[in-house]
Protein backbone atom coordinates (compact mmCIF):
# COMPACT_ATOMS: atom_id res chain seq x y z
CA UNK A 1 0.00 0.00 0.00
CA UNK A 2 0.65 3.49 -0.25
CA UNK A 3 0.99 6.41 2.06
CA UNK A 4 -1.55 8.63 2.92
CA UNK A 5 0.09 11.88 2.16
CA UNK A 6 -1.67 14.81 5.33
CA UNK A 7 -0.86 18.07 3.66
CA UNK A 8 -0.71 21.25 5.73
CA UNK A 9 -0.88 24.89 4.69
CA UNK A 10 -0.20 28.15 5.99
CA UNK A 11 0.70 28.98 9.40
CA UNK A 12 -0.72 25.56 10.71
CA UNK A 13 3.41 25.68 12.30
CA UNK A 14 2.24 27.77 14.67
CA UNK A 15 -0.26 25.77 16.16
CA UNK A 16 -0.45 25.74 19.90
CA UNK A 17 0.88 29.30 20.00
CA UNK A 18 -1.01 31.06 17.59
CA UNK A 19 -4.51 32.24 18.44
CA UNK A 20 -4.88 29.26 21.35
CA UNK A 21 -8.14 30.61 22.33
CA UNK A 22 -9.62 29.43 18.73
CA UNK A 23 -6.90 26.33 18.14
CA UNK A 24 -6.10 25.04 20.69
CA UNK A 25 -2.47 24.07 22.60
CA UNK A 26 -1.81 21.52 20.47
CA UNK A 27 1.22 21.63 18.30
CA UNK A 28 1.57 19.80 14.74
CA UNK A 29 4.18 17.98 15.83
CA UNK A 30 1.70 16.60 18.30
CA UNK A 31 -0.75 15.86 15.90
CA UNK A 32 1.86 14.39 13.69
CA UNK A 33 2.43 12.04 16.30
CA UNK A 34 -0.64 11.24 16.65
CA UNK A 35 -0.96 10.66 12.76
CA UNK A 36 1.42 7.89 12.65
CA UNK A 37 0.15 5.97 15.56
CA UNK A 38 -3.52 6.29 14.13
CA UNK A 39 -4.46 2.81 12.72
CA UNK A 40 -4.36 4.07 9.64
CA UNK A 41 -1.42 5.82 9.75
CA UNK A 42 0.11 2.58 10.76
CA UNK A 43 -1.43 0.34 7.98
CA UNK A 44 -0.88 2.87 5.05
CA UNK A 45 1.98 5.08 6.41
CA UNK A 46 1.87 8.44 6.37
CA UNK A 47 3.75 11.42 4.52
CA UNK A 48 3.26 14.16 6.99
CA UNK A 49 4.06 17.91 5.57
CA UNK A 50 3.34 21.92 5.81
CA UNK A 51 3.96 24.57 4.13
CA UNK A 52 3.14 28.41 4.04
CA UNK A 53 3.61 28.29 0.14
CA UNK A 54 1.32 27.34 -2.51
CA UNK A 55 3.80 26.06 -4.56
CA UNK A 56 5.22 23.63 -2.70
CA UNK A 57 1.68 22.38 -1.76
CA UNK A 58 0.83 21.65 -5.25
CA UNK A 59 4.27 20.02 -6.18
CA UNK A 60 2.97 17.45 -2.81
CA UNK A 61 -0.45 16.91 -4.49
CA UNK A 62 1.47 16.34 -7.80
CA UNK A 63 3.97 14.40 -6.32
CA UNK A 64 1.07 12.20 -4.60
CA UNK A 65 -0.42 11.28 -7.80
CA UNK A 66 1.97 8.57 -7.92
CA UNK A 67 3.11 8.05 -4.69
CA UNK A 68 -0.41 7.95 -2.53
CA UNK A 69 -3.20 6.24 -2.36
CA UNK A 70 -5.24 9.25 -0.49
CA UNK A 71 -4.42 12.94 0.39
CA UNK A 72 -5.44 14.48 3.49
CA UNK A 73 -5.42 18.40 3.60
CA UNK A 74 -6.32 21.08 5.71
CA UNK A 75 -4.52 24.17 3.33
CA UNK A 76 -5.29 26.61 6.06
CA UNK A 77 -6.24 30.08 4.64
CA UNK A 78 -5.23 28.77 1.08
CA UNK A 79 -8.93 26.96 1.48
CA UNK A 80 -10.52 30.27 0.36
CA UNK A 81 -8.26 31.36 -2.17
CA UNK A 82 -6.24 28.91 -3.88
CA UNK A 83 -7.92 28.05 -7.34
CA UNK A 84 -3.85 26.58 -8.28
CA UNK A 85 -4.20 24.00 -5.57
CA UNK A 86 -8.08 22.97 -6.05
CA UNK A 87 -6.62 22.33 -9.77
CA UNK A 88 -4.01 20.55 -8.39
CA UNK A 89 -6.27 18.30 -6.45
CA UNK A 90 -8.72 17.70 -9.35
CA UNK A 91 -5.54 15.16 -10.71
CA UNK A 92 -5.09 13.33 -8.02
CA UNK A 93 -7.47 10.03 -8.36
CA UNK A 94 -8.08 9.19 -4.87
CA UNK A 95 -9.90 10.02 -2.04
CA UNK A 96 -9.20 13.73 -0.93
CA UNK A 97 -10.32 14.92 2.44
CA UNK A 98 -10.39 18.19 2.92
CA UNK A 99 -9.58 19.09 6.93
CA UNK A 100 -10.38 22.09 9.45
CA UNK A 101 -9.39 22.26 13.07
CA UNK A 102 -12.17 24.42 13.75
CA UNK A 103 -15.70 24.97 12.31
CA UNK A 104 -15.24 27.18 9.65
CA UNK A 105 -18.96 27.67 9.25
CA UNK A 106 -18.99 29.08 12.86
CA UNK A 107 -16.19 31.62 11.82
CA UNK A 108 -16.01 34.33 9.83
CA UNK A 109 -17.89 34.55 6.62
CA UNK A 110 -15.02 34.75 4.02
CA UNK A 111 -14.31 30.98 5.45
CA UNK A 112 -17.67 29.79 4.79
CA UNK A 113 -15.95 29.05 0.95
CA UNK A 114 -13.60 26.55 -0.01
CA UNK A 115 -11.97 25.91 -3.26
CA UNK A 116 -10.89 22.37 -1.82
CA UNK A 117 -14.40 21.49 -1.41
CA UNK A 118 -14.94 21.00 -4.98
CA UNK A 119 -12.12 18.48 -5.23
CA UNK A 120 -12.57 16.73 -2.01
CA UNK A 121 -14.74 13.53 -1.48
CA UNK A 122 -15.36 14.85 1.90
CA UNK A 123 -14.99 17.36 4.51
CA UNK A 124 -14.20 17.29 8.08
CA UNK A 125 -14.23 20.37 10.16
CA UNK A 126 -14.58 21.56 13.65
CA UNK A 127 -13.61 18.44 15.69
CA UNK A 128 -9.88 20.19 16.53
CA UNK A 129 -6.80 18.30 16.39
CA UNK A 130 -8.78 14.67 16.32
CA UNK A 131 -10.48 15.45 12.79
CA UNK A 132 -6.93 14.41 11.57
CA UNK A 133 -7.34 10.87 13.11
CA UNK A 134 -10.83 10.41 11.91
CA UNK A 135 -9.51 11.70 8.44
CA UNK A 136 -7.00 9.06 8.14
CA UNK A 137 -9.72 6.53 8.59
CA UNK A 138 -11.99 7.93 6.30
CA UNK A 139 -9.21 8.18 3.94
CA UNK A 140 -8.07 4.42 4.30
CA UNK A 141 -11.80 3.00 4.06
CA UNK A 142 -12.40 5.05 0.79
CA UNK A 143 -8.99 3.72 -0.36
CA UNK A 144 -10.37 -0.09 0.76
CA UNK A 145 -13.21 0.51 -1.22
CA UNK A 146 -11.85 1.12 -4.29
CA UNK A 147 -9.45 -1.71 -3.91
CA UNK A 148 -12.81 -3.96 -3.76
CA UNK A 149 -14.34 -2.98 -6.75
Amino acid sequence: MKPIFVLNGSNLNLLGQREPHIYGSTTLADIETMCHASSAGRKHGVVFRQSNHEGELIDWIHEARHAADAIVINAGAYTHTSLAIHDALKTFEGPIIELHITNVHRRESFRHHSYISFAATGVICGLGPDGYELALEAAARLVAKTMTT
